[in-house]
């Protein structure tokens, strides 16, 4: 194979056939909502989950491929991700539909907040939540997204997924084995759908708690900024944002990132940032928060992809305690 091939062209006919989207070299920084980061060798889009298993059985197991959903919580660093970067299609996996009084079945690429309309529109509730949650419900269901004293553990029945050899598995909610945001599911896994339950409750009332989870985010978070939701995950016995608020790192800046001055464990690309300085951010408040209080917190960010040559971060800046 030629070194200059992309990866698409050095697969050449084991990729015939499919009939989803194939793009070499995608800038990683279109996709996620930082809107930082290097690009991905390739990018497919899949048409639906026939589509998705025949590629997975077509790309060698030593080719990487990675799942991302709408880019929300996701920092790429800026050399990149090497292998396949899968989005699931609107078309193929972005529909939800009430199976029963209390039951819906969705694609794992419906944006939260229109599963929390598809859940408005049945008169089934627990699904207000979502409406606050910007991102799609494969990741709600990788790391057991919450809200407003919701998580998504509560909901799920069953979830369908394929592994890399491209074989359909079900999980049971036990299977998924779920803790505050994480999951024990294999990380080979690409969620495809999802069976949740809810309960009946009327429309308006559901309307009500909708808005008052709009009204919120509204109020105390940054969403109009370039940001990733939650840097990172509370703490035991206390929030992120207070013990990022002690150490005086509200409003702190590096390069062309900042942790948000409206609400402190939120990060934001001001317009300039680079994936190296959004982590070099991220880092300087776990050392600073570390080094006062003793705890180590933890991303709920997810940083994917290689550091670029000489500009490799250590968790903490490499401080211990």
């Amino acid at each position: 194979m030629s070194s200059d091939q992309n990866l698409i062209e050095q697969l050449g006919d084991r990729l015939s056939g499919l009939r989803g989207r194939l793009t070499p070299n995608v800038g990683m920084d279109t996709v996620t909502w930082f809107r930082a980061g290097g690009p991905a060798d390739a990018l497919f889009q899949p048409q639906d989950e026939e589509d998705l298993a025949a590629f997975l059985r077509a790309v060698p197991e030593e080719i990487p491929v990675l799942v991302v959903g709408v880019g929300s919580n996701l920092l790429v660093r800026d050399g990149g991700i090497r292998g396949f970067v899968v989005r699931l299609s609107a078309k193929g996996f972005g529909t939800a539909e009430a199976i029963s009084p209390t039951q819906i079945r969705a694609g794992a690429a419906i944006p939260d907040k229109r599963l929390a309309a598809v859940a408005l529109e049945a008169g089934i509730g627990g699904f207000h939540f979502y409406h606050g949650i910007p991102g799609a419900l494969g990741g709600a269901l990788r790391m057991n997204a919450g809200a407003n004293g919701v998580e998504t553990r509560e909901r799920v029945v069953e979830v369908r997924a394929l592994d890399r050899q491209g074989s359909v598995h079900i999980l049971t909610n036990a299977d998924m084995g779920y803790s505050y945001r994480h999951s024990e599911a294999s990380k080979d896994l690409i969620f495809t759908s999802a069976i949740l339950d809810g309960y009946a409750e009327d429309v308006d009332v559901i309307r009500t708690k909708m808005d008052e989870v709009q009204h919120h985010r509204e109020t105390v978070q940054p969403i109009r900024e370039k940001t990733g939701g939650s840097t990172f995950k509370n703490p035991e016995g206390t929030s992120a944002w207070k013990e990022i608020d002690k150490v005086g790192c509200r409003g702190l800046t590096i390069g062309g990132a900042q942790m948000s001055t409206m609400h402190c464990n939120f990060m934001i690309n001001t317009g300039t940032a680079t994936g190296y300085d959004l982590e070099s951010l991220g880092e300087t408040v776990r050392s600073r928060v570390l080094e006062n209080s003793g705890i180590r917190l933890e991303w709920e960010i997810k940083r994917l992809g290689d550091f670029e040559r000489g500009k490799v971060i250590e968790p903490f800046l490499g401080a211990r305690a």
